[in-house]
């Protein structure tokens, strides 16, 4: 079962694991269905996730219904619990949103909700992240999840994604880190899929971050929170929402 749902979940692109979960999620709530596990973002609960990983994979790491991973989970957890995203009015830019958030996102009346990439056929606005089509000042809230870990210049990508954030705004930009690492590792010099899997956790990155992400963040201009949310949970909150202990959530504020 597990080699499985290994070869589809790495082989079948996260988006049309989507879609067809959207079809077929009545079926996949019957089949999943339990007390074990539940996701907090359609509040269903199921006797056990599924299991996710490019290399070594986790268990319980995919929700059923929604395809949620652990850092989508602990995001709506902290949207929910500890702003005001769902009640106030925002003008928002989510740049490559996943699939699931943008479904609930655009529904919302309180959001004005531009989405925005640069190849994906589902956003608003098509747009480079290192020459973004907005005025200065134009977002109250910007999220950009595992998106800067394909840039080559991400510092670049971080002064635009400043300069179109209004003053006052804030936002969550996600990528994979390695806490224990100080410095960043790249090497552009990688360019073999193969190698950049071997190197970088991923064949399409180009790099893993350590904890200076934040100094280059500041040195864009934003203010940074490293926010180990996930363990303001209890133990078995954690177990039950199949969140990381130790996963970072970047929180940006100008």
């Amino acid at each position: 079962m597990k080699k499985i749902a290994r070869f589809l979940l790495n082989k079948i692109p996260r988006p049309v694991l989507i879609q067809l979960s959207i079809l077929l999620r009545p079926l996949i709530y019957q089949f999943f269905k339990g007390n074990n596990f539940t996701d907090p973002i359609d509040g269903k609960s199921y006797r056990k996730f599924l299991p996710y990983g490019y290399g070594k994979q986790r268990d319980n790491a995919l929700s059923p219904s929604t395809l949620s991973l652990e850092r989508h989970r602990q995001m709506w957890l902290y949207l929910q619990n500890e702003t005001d995203f769902f009640t106030k009015s925002y003008k928002v830019l989510h740049i490559a949103p996943e699939q699931e958030f943008l479904r609930r996102f655009k529904q919302m009346k309180n959001l004005t909700y531009v989405s925005a990439d640069l190849f994906s056929p589902i956003v608003d606005v098509k747009a480079d992240l290192l020459n973004l089509p907005f005025e200065d000042e134009s977002f109250d809230v910007i999220f950009c999840n595992h998106v800067l870990e394909h840039i080559e210049d991400d510092r670049r990508a971080m002064s635009e994604l400043y300069r179109v954030m209004k003053k006052g705004g804030w936002g969550i930009f996600q990528v994979p880190m390695r806490n224990t690492l100080q410095k960043t590792y790249e090497d552009f010099s990688i360019t073999d899929p193969k190698e950049r899997q071997k190197h970088f956790g991923q064949y399409d990155h180009v790099r893993w971050y350590g904890m200076d992400f934040f100094e280059r963040l500041q040195n864009a201009g934003f203010r940074t929170e490293a926010n180990f949310y996930s363990k303001k949970f209890s133990a078995e909150d954690r177990r039950r929402f199949a969140l990381q202990e130790n996963e970072i959530l970047p929180v940006v504020f100008k």
